[in-house]
């Protein structure tokens, strides 16, 4: 795979400039931009951030050359006029809008508490106490996806607490690094893809945002995302597989090389392995902390769930029309999602910081700074958010969906959207390394595209299984490719925090997620689209887990097999 040095990025950077300097000098007068009927020019923004992420691999800079790309376009190929547009304009409007800066507020506030639990020794208290049940090989990896489970508000929390906890107790029990960074990457991103309160939930609903102003869908998006977790098939599978794995006490492919050399050598890591360790975050300061009991961190994590619970009956039940029955859907489909998820982030917060201090456990000062460097952690994530938001629009005003289903319309059914929208998410994730930056280039493609190809109130559109599987083909291919490629950011900290190899890492854990991938193509996003019910596709599902587990699985104690 081609991969571009800092100075080729440079050089191709200030390449870039030169000619766009040059163009905006000799643009010919005539060329009108595109404004009422799409075009070939109106995929330039999203293949523009496509091929920018593929080639130089930073998410940013790729979403904003579509941005750029596409207010040029708009302003009549003017890329100085373009430029100014995009950054006085549409991202102005994107902070602007009062959902967009909760949800940016909500973000921030939710990486304050996972500052403050993780300074507080409250997360390794969680992390402690469930490792009390670990007295074996297969009872420590019980363990550690358990502890991927319980944390699954954040996936870089995740990855980096369970990591570093459970090392000692894996290592003890002969366990390979390359199992246990599995587990952890494993459990890090699926299961905070699929939980109902975490900083992806709200990246993944948020992203609807611009697509349902633009058709005037008053559905609230946060439904629409809970209504999709039923078709998130490669995320459920995944951790379907991995608890039958250990169950099994199965393994294949590299893995079961790693775990037999683990057992029967006791050698935790190969002979010529570079582990990653005490390096980068996983050194963080956070986790040098002493844990305390485990409630320091529960209880925050409680009041986020139950504040925003709270939200949304109260502004769901002042939100209902005159006349609609207050059921519990109607309720949670009038409530103000953003506002009781910001609600819940900030009063989880304080509750946080007031907890370590009644306890002696932070003083005031430390407290704040902890949530404060909780909330530098997700500034990136919020940037990347807002350049999202900026790239949504600017495919609706250049017609790209409109242009796209004008060309499909003949050979891409609606039937095989979803099997398709999978494999392009992986693809562009195993390029990029990155989930959230490819459902940043996907979703305001995607979304409008099938809307348009729909036929129908979009209203009831978005409530199909079509709609539903489609959108969360994104998230689930975007997670697919993020498991096997090498330049993934949870891929590497999960090496890291388990003191892996990254390469071995890799190796071991490509066939499991291939193995998930096609089941989950056969098995779920291919028969959806011809009214499979959701619940029989993952029956389907399991099913073919259990099959891969023993048709390819051997027992890590027969050493008959072993070379």
């Amino acid at each position: 795979m081609f991969i571009m040095t800092n100075r080729s990025k440079t050089i191709l950077f200030l390449a870039s400039l030169l000619l766009l300097v040059i163009w905006e000098i000799v643009v010919p007068e005539s060329i009108e931009p595109i404004v009422r009927s799409p075009g070939v020019g109106s995929l330039l923004p999203p293949l523009i951030a496509i091929a920018m992420a593929l080639i130089t691999r930073e998410v940013i800079l790729s979403i904003f050359s579509g941005i750029w790309i596409g207010t040029t376009i708009l302003s009549g190929y003017h890329p100085i006029q373009g430029l100014t547009t995009a950054l006085d304009t549409y991202l102005v409007h994107s902070l602007g809008d009062t959902n967009h800066a909760t949800i940016i507020l909500f973000s921030l506030g939710f990486g304050g508490i996972i500052g403050v639990v993780g300074a507080n020794g409250g997360m390794k208290g969680i992390v402690k106490k469930a490792s009390q049940y670990a007295h074996s090989a297969r009872s420590s990896q019980m363990a550690t996806m358990l502890m991927g489970v319980l944390i699954f508000f954040d996936d870089y929390a995740n990855t980096l607490f369970v990591g570093n906890m459970m090392r000692p107790f894996t290592d003890k029990f002969k366990v390979s690094r390359e199992k246990l960074a599995y587990l952890v990457d494993s459990t890090a991103a699926p299961v905070a893809s699929l939980a109902v309160i975490s900083t992806w939930s709200v990246f993944q609903m948020s992203l609807l945002e611009s697509s349902y102003n633009q058709f005037g869908i008053t559905h609230s998006p946060y439904i629409t995302f809970l209504k999709s977790i039923p078709f998130s098939f490669y995320c459920i599978l995944t951790i379907i597989f991995m608890f039958f794995l250990l169950l099994s006490r199965r393994d294949y492919g590299q893995m079961l090389k790693a775990e037999r050399r683990a057992r029967f050598e006791g050698k935790v890591l190969a002979d010529d392995a570079i582990p990653l360790s005490n390096t980068g975050l996983s050194g963080n300061k956070k986790l040098m902390v002493q844990s305390t009991h485990w409630s320091n961190a529960m209880i925050p994590i409680v009041v986020v769930i139950c504040v925003t619970l709270i939200g949304l009956f109260v502004t769901g039940k002042n939100g209902l029309r005159t006349g609609v029955e207050p059921t519990v859907r109607n309720i949670i489909g009038a409530s103000n999602s953003y506002a009781s998820l910001m609600w819940g982030s900030f009063i989880a917060g304080f509750t946080a910081i007031i907890l370590s201090m009644l306890k002696g456990i932070l003083t005031l000062r430390k407290a704040i700074e902890a949530w404060l460097v909780g909330v530098r952690s997700m500034v990136l994530a919020c940037i990347v958010l807002v350049l999202a938001w900026c790239l949504g629009e600017i495919c609706a005003d250049v017609l790209t969906a409109d242009y796209l289903l004008d060309k499909t319309r003949s050979f891409l059914s609606p039937a095989l959207l979803p099997a398709v929208t999978f494999v392009s998410a992986a693809l562009i994730s195993f390029s990029t390394g990155t989930s959230w930056g490819t459902m940043s280039i996907l979703v305001p493609i995607i979304v409008p595209m099938l809307l348009k190809m729909a036929e129908g109130d979009p209203n009831s559109i978005v409530g199909e299984p079509l709609f539903l599987s489609t959108f969360a083909a994104i998230l689930s291919g975007a997670v697919f490719g993020d498991h096997c490629s090498p330049i993934s950011d949870t891929t590497i900290l999960s090496s890291m925090a388990s003191g892996s190899d990254h390469i071995d890492h890799v190796r071991t854990q490509f066939p499991y997620a291939i193995t998930i991938g096609i089941i989950s193509i056969l098995c779920g996003y291919l028969l959806v689209g011809f009214g499979v019910p959701w619940f029989l596709m993952i029956s389907v599902g399991c099913g073919a887990v259990v099959a891969a587990v023993w048709l390819f699985g051997k027992p890590v104690r027969d050493v008959t097999q072993y070379n």
